[in-house]
């Protein structure tokens, strides 16, 4: 499995809208981190989709290692360990 860029070392928050669907960047190369622009194609990643079920803040994953999808999941606390 390829492994994706690393653009933040931390979380993002956003602001959702509830019903809305996201599309997470998961290669890391998306000029508009959190979300996907397209720079995946040509490789294995794929967007990933984040469907909001309340608005409010979400933390997006910004190191782009979540094991269950596009919300932070502490994964990059030891990524620099």
């Amino acid at each position: 499995m390829p492994t994706p860029n690393i653009p933040q070392k931390s979380p993002l928050p956003i602001l959702v809208e509830a019903g809305k669907t996201y599309y997470w960047c998961s290669c890391g190369h998306s000029r508009s981190q959190p979300f996907c622009d397209g720079a995946h194609k040509g490789s294995a990643f794929t967007p990933v989709p984040y469907k909001a079920e309340a608005s409010g803040i979400v933390y997006f994953c910004g190191c782009k290692h979540a094991k269950q999808g596009a919300l932070c999941d502490g994964s990059h606390k030891a990524l620099w360990n």
